[in-house]
């Protein structure tokens, strides 16, 4: 009789799982009746910046797209960790999305350094015609093989350096600076390069180190200049634009894996509709911010930038990677 009881319990048991694996693989795919995937997004911006409205977006557009079943928690300001953090969370499953510059994914897929090479793009068109060529789609799917899948690119337009006590003129002003840079070794090297002294240091801490003097300066786009309140500290802004690093928005294979082909095609749809926005955006920010800094009492300084791409120009010899070197030269040749 015992044996039959638990013969008995263990078919109920069986059972039972079967029930709650089942409904937890059609609540994954948004399939189950009744059912809404929520994908969970980490990242390091503050929600008043452009990168995180062009995430709200998406998540409206999801909702649109898939009736309601498929939505994002968007948690914004570092709250879920660092940009490496956020991808290494990708890579383990803990975490569905982030959006992460490309210089912190290098640390991981080598060949986005390209990116960080100092006045690569002759200029903001040539940056996104390669973003949407052949040759920036390609660099998206080669994040798979580190457990992450590239969605899409947005702007972060390019990158300049400021500082609290002097202003950035001409290379020469960077020597004996500290200057922060992201964890990249190729904004190292250019800052290097350039004369200066650079500090990695993560995004989230940096107006408290600037407030402290442990370093002189940074460099970043103007409203990254502004949202983070940088210009309280940092009174020279000097438009060298030394680089342009896109952003991008990564879902971790693992996610992906687990959705159903229909929600990845939604998931993909609201991406890319969110970048167009972002671009828009980020265009009529990065005008808001220069002359919300003016008005501070910061000053804009217009350089001379044939000075600075002159200086960092041996970093394109030192290149010893031949795929990198191949990048440059499909990059370089990219046309409209």
């Amino acid at each position: 009789m015992k044996k039959e009881v638990s013969f008995l319990m263990c078919i109920v048991l069986i059972g039972t799982l079967a029930v709650v694996c089942g409904y937890a693989v059609n609540l994954r795919a948004g399939i189950g009746q009744g059912s809404q995937v929520v994908l969970k997004l980490g990242h390091g911006l503050d929600p008043s910046h452009p990168v995180h409205k062009a995430m709200e977006f998406m998540n409206e557009r999801l909702a649109e797209l898939s009736g309601g079943t498929v939505k994002m928690d968007i948690y914004p300001s570092s709250v879920l960790g660092s940009e490496v953090q956020c991808i290494e969370q990708l890579q383990y499953g803990l975490l569905d999305m982030t959006k992460t510059s490309t210089a912190s994914i290098e640390n991981f897929v080598s060949d986005m350094s390209v990116f960080g090479l100092p006045y690569l793009f002759r200029d903001e068109v040539h940056y996104w015609d390669v973003l949407t060529s052949d040759v920036g789609r390609e660099l998206l799917e080669r994040t798979q093989s580190k457990n992450l899948r590239g969605l899409c690119y947005y702007d972060s337009g390019s990158r300049n350096f400021y500082t609290k006590d002097r202003p950035i003129l001409t290379p020469d002003d960077l020597k004996g600076l500290k200057i922060r840079v992201m964890n990249s070794r190729t904004a190292m090297d250019m800052v290097k390069a350039l004369g200066a002294a650079p500090t990695p240091i993560a995004w989230g801490e940096l107006y408290t180190a600037l407030a402290q003097g442990t370093v002189d300066g940074a460099e970043n786009n103007p409203p990254s200049f502004t949202t983070n309140k940088h210009y309280e500290i940092c009174r020279h802004f000097s438009k060298d634009g030394h680089t342009r690093i896109p952003d991008v928005v990564l879902i971790s294979t693992k996610t992906w894996q687990s959705l159903d082909p229909q929600v990845r095609k939604w998931i993909q749809k609201a991406a890319d509709e969110s970048s167009v926005f972002q671009r828009k955006l980020w265009k009529e920010k990065t005008i808001q911010s220069l002359e919300e800094a003016k008005a501070d009492g910061v000053t804009i300084y217009e350089v001379d930038q044939s000075l600075f791409a002159e200086k960092v120009k041996p970093m394109y010899e030192a290149i010893e990677n031949e795929k990198i070197k191949d990048l440059v030269d499909r990059i370089r040749k990219v046309k409209p």
